[in-house]
C-alpha cells in the first residue's frame, strides 16, 4: 500500500482546515499561485517517481537478498520500530548534506522555493529527491530490514513531516526537545542568518541537537531560497540549481574547478565569478506574487482538483499499465502544472499548452484507455 498516495485526501482537507483556522484568526498564510504551484510541484514529484519506483525497490530488495548482514522479522513491532528510528537517523544525515552538496541541493532545492509557509508548502516535492536518498537507505538492507517495514517505515517519516510546515501551531513544551515541531521546522525553511541550513531532523529533533544544526525559533522567519525563484513553473523550479551547476562549471578557469561544482557547497562559486546571494539580515523581502484574475483563479482552482484525480487513479493504477501509459500519463499530468504555473503568470506559451494537452487527454483516453 501507497501510504502517501492513501492520504492524499487527508492533505486537502487538513489545508482546508488551515485555511479556515487561519481566517479564524484573522491571518493569511496561503497566497492562490503560491499554493497551487506547491501542489502543481507534489503532483509532477509523485508521477514522476513512478518512472523511478519500480528500480528503487528492485535495488532495496537485491541488496537486502544478497548483502545483507542480518535477517531482521519482517513482522516484528520492533522490526518497524528500529526501522523508523534508524531511517530518521539517515535522513538527517541526507538532509544536512542535501543543504551541504551542489547535486544533492538541485534536489532538495525545491521544497524550500515557497516563500510562504503553510501545509500546500509541505507537499512542494521534488523529482529527483528519491533517487539522491536511496543511497543512503541501503544500510538498512544490508542491516536486515526487509522491503516491507522499510517501505512503511519510509512513508511513516515522510508523513510525520506535513503537519510540522505550519504557522499556525507555537511551541510544544517539553515535546520541543525530543521531536521535530512546527517551530523547528520554521527554523529550518527560514533564510535569517541565524536560521540558515539548521533543524535537519524528520520525526526527531534529538539528531540536531547532537550534532551541532540545532537552532531555536527566536525571531520571525523569512521564508524562502537565498536567490528567489521567482517562478510559478513546477518544471523550472526542479531544474533551475541543475542549470546554475551547469552554470558556474562554464564559468571555472581550471578543471579543478568545473569537477568540484556539482560537489561544492551551493554557495561556492568559482575563482573570479561573482559571489552568490547571501540573506540580509532579518530584512523581509518583497514575495514574488503575479496577480491572478478570479476567472482564472477558477479555471486553474477546476484545472487543479482534476489533475488531482488524476494523479489520484494513476497511483493507484499504474501496476495494470504499460509502459507507454504510464509515460503518456505523467507527461500530461506534469503538462498540466506547467499551464497552471503559465497561465498564472500570463505565458504566451501556456493556453496552447493548456489546450494541446485537453485534446492529447481525450486522444489518449480514447486510444490507450478504450
Amino acid at each position: 500500500m501507497n501510504l502517501i498516495a492513501s492520504s492524499i485526501p487527508a492533505f486537502f482537507i487538513l489545508i482546508g482546515v488551515e485555511l479556515w483556522v487561519a481566517r479564524r484568526r484573522g491571518r493569511r498564510v496561503t497566497r492562490f499561485n503560491d499554493a497551487i504551484t506547491d501542489l502543481g510541484c507534489g503532483i509532477s514529484s509523485q508521477v514522476v517517481g513512478l518512472l523511478f519506483v519500480a528500480a528503487k525497490l528492485l535495488v532495496y530488495a537485491w541488496v537486502f537478498e544478497h548483502l545483507r548482514l542480518l535477517t531482521l522479522p519482517e513482522d516484528s513491532g520492533w522490526t518497524l520500530v528500529f526501522a523508523i528510528v534508524a531511517l530518521d537517523f539517515i535522513y538527517y544525515w541526507w538532509h544536512r548534506l542535501s543543504h551541504e552538496v551542489n547535486v544533492l541541493w538541485a534536489a532538495h532545492v525545491v521544497h524550500h522555493q515557497s516563500e510562504d509557509y503553510n501545509l500546500a508548502v509541505a507537499l512542494r516535492q521534488a523529482w529527483f529527491t528519491g533517487i539522491t536518498i536511496l543511497p543512503f537507505y541501503l544500510p538498512l538492507a544490508v542491516l536486515g530490514v526487509p522491503p516491507v517495514p522499510y517501505a512503511i517505515a519510509n512513508g511513516i517519516v515522510t508523513l510525520y513531516q506535513f503537519w510540522i510546515h505550519t504557522e499556525l501551531i507555537g511551541k510544544l513544551g517539553p515535546l520541543e526537545h525530543v521531536l521535530n515541531t512546527p517551530s523547528h521546522h520554521r527554523v529550518h525553511h527560514a533564510i535569517n542568518p541565524g536560521y540558515l541550513d539548521r533543524n535537519y531532523g524528520g520525526i526527531f529533533i534529538v539528531w540536531d541537537r547532537l550534532f551541532g544544526s540545532f537552532a531555536p525559533e527566536h525571531e520571525v522567519p523569512i521564508y524562502g531560497i537565498t536567490k528567489p525563484l521567482r517562478s510559478l513553473n513546477p518544471v523550472w523550479a526542479n531544474v533551475h540549481h541543475w542549470v546554475e551547476i551547469g552554470a558556474r562549471m562554464r564559468a571555472a578557469t581550471s578543471w579543478r574547478d568545473r569537477l568540484w561544482a556539482p560537489l561544492a557547497p551551493p554557495a561556492w562559486v568559482p575563482a573570479g565569478a561573482p559571489p552568490a546571494a547571501t540573506p540580509e539580515p532579518s530584512v523581509a523581502r518583497e514575495k514574488y506574487d503575479p496577480p491572478v484574475s478570479w476567472p482564472m483563479k477558477a479555471y486553474v482552482g477546476l484545472q487543479l482538483v482534476t489533475t488531482a484525480l488524476g494523479t489520484v487513479l494513476v497511483l493507484f493504477g499504474y501496476r495494470d499499465w504499460s509502459g507507454a501509459q504510464l509515460l503518456v500519463a505523467v507527461t500530461l499530468l506534469v503538462a498540466a502544472t506547467l499551464a497552471a504555473g503559465g497561465l498564472m503568470e500570463r505565458k504566451r506559451w501556456a493556453w496552447p499548452l493548456e489546450v494541446s494537452r485537453l485534446v492529447l487527454s481525450a486522444v489518449a483516453a480514447l486510444v490507450l484507455w478504450p
